[in-house]
Formats: structure tokens, sequence, C-alpha cells
């Protein structure tokens, strides 16, 4: 049985969030999804509250997944404990709230999501993403034959070698945080689906979904303050990914763009 899964790029802001709850469904529908992953890090613009999380997940989505602004919103760590479908990286620290990693009962069988950070110019204070993954992946038993990978990392390097790192042994590996979609969505050798970078759902005139203005400021020297969204139209960027349910090998992979 061939099934599709649905991963979209970081909600950024009032626009993304807003973007989201009015088309997701729509996409689900028109592309006949069966699982859906979003990217919930920025829809606060940085970090995310759980009554966002709340809309993510009424939007449509089945999982969400986090990266290195978790921690900024403490009201979060209590959701982060109490609610199995929101994900935040395996690699922070294991007395951290929330958890790394998901495996979830679906009408087609198990599906495990796992969320990791990158090191490069990321936070420090974490264990190799790497290593952790591997971890798992060798010691969760039973293994799903469906495993989706969020490598949320500043590096397209890095994310590209947790890829390959993970060909055969995962479903999807897709990329996370820089906000702008790549290229490169393809099968590897080993049957993983993979992109180095999903893109954004947030203000289409923006940079990489903050206020234009703010943005060519701050590199003009502005003192630091907190970042506000773009504002006008939106997108969503995405990708399909579809699964062999039996074999969990991704057999097409198709990047989209929604405006």
């Amino acid at each position: 049985m061939i099934i599709t899964i649905l991963a979209v790029g970081d909600v950024c802001g009032v626009p993304g969030l807003t973007f989201l709850e009015k088309k997701l469904k729509t996409i689900q529908k028109q592309y006949g999804v069966a699982f859906t992953v979003v990217n919930g890090e920025n829809a606060n613009v940085v970090g995310v509250t759980p009554e966002q999380c709340d809309r993510i997940f009424n939007a449509g989505a089945d999982v969400i997944t986090l990266g290195n602004h978790t921690w900024v919103r403490w009201e979060l760590q209590p959701y982060l404990a109490d609610k199995v479908r929101i994900l935040r990286p395996i690699n922070y620290a294991p007395q951290c709230p929330g958890r790394g990693f998901g495996v979830y009962h679906t009408a087609f069988g198990d599906i495990c999501v796992v969320n990791a950070l990158g090191k490069f110019t990321m936070d420090p204070n974490t264990d190799n993403p790497f290593v952790e993954v591997d971890r798992l992946l060798q010691e969760l038993d039973p293994l799903p034959k469906m495993v989706l990978v969020d490598m949320h990392a500043e590096a397209t390097s890095e994310r590209l070698a947790m890829g390959y790192f993970l060909d055969g042994r995962a479903s999807a590996v897709w990329g996370t945080h820089t906000h702008v979609q790549t290229s490169d969505a393809a099968i590897l050798p080993g049957g993983t689906g993979y992109i180095s970078d999903l893109g954004m759902t947030g203000a289409v005139r923006s940079v990489l979904g903050i206020d234009v203005d703010q943005s060519i400021n701050k590199f003009l020297g502005d003192p630091p303050r907190r970042y506000k969204s773009g504002a006008g139209a939106a997108k969503m960027e995405c990708c399909l990914f579809d699964i062999d349910t039996e074999t969990g090998a991704c057999v097409r992979v198709e990047a989209l763009r929604v405006e």
C-alpha cells in the first residue's frame, strides 16, 4: 500500500499560522494525504505557545516538531510533557520536558517520527544528533517500517549527511530551520525520501518570515529587538513523500509551494 506523507515547513508568525488554518486541509484532500507533520517552531515568531500548538493540530497536523527555540516559551514545557504528538529535539538532555520521538498507530501501520537538532552554529548544549538518532533506531523494539525524521539544522551539509546516514533506515528525512525551500528533493539510493529544507509557512514579502525593514535595519546595525512577522499574502512550503507501507521505502518525492 502506498500512502502520502506531508511535511510542512516552519510556521512563522500570524501570517503563517492563519494561512495553515485556511489551506492545510484543502491540500491534504487534494493530494490524498494520510499523515501530516508540521514544524511549529516559529508560530510565535520565536517559539510557540500551547494555544498556537492547539491551532496547528486543529488545522490538520498529526504531529508538531520543534527546534532551537523550543524553550523560549516557558509555558510550553507542561504542554510538552502532556502531549505525545508534539516533539522537541531528541538530542536535548533527557531531563528536559517532552520527548524527541513518538510512535503513532494508524490504520496503515505504525509511524515513528523523530525530531533532531543540528550542532553547527545551533544550541551547543545538546548531544550529537547522529548518535542519538542511531541509538533510537537500534534500540526501538519493534522498529516501525515507516520512520520520518525532521532534522532542524543550520547547515545543509549536516542535514544532507543525516539523510545519507539514515538512507535505507528511514522512509523520509527533511530539513527545517532556514526557511528557504531547496531544490534537491530526491529519493536516496537506499530508498529514503529527502529534501534539505522544506521552506516556511509565512509571509511572502518577508525575510524568512520577518518584516523586511526590520531585517534590513538589523543588518545595518540596529540594536536587537523582538522580531515581528512580515505582513500581507502568505505561502506554505512543504513536501510530499509517497511511502510503501510494506517496506517503508519512499517511492516518490514532490516539493510544493502553495500561495
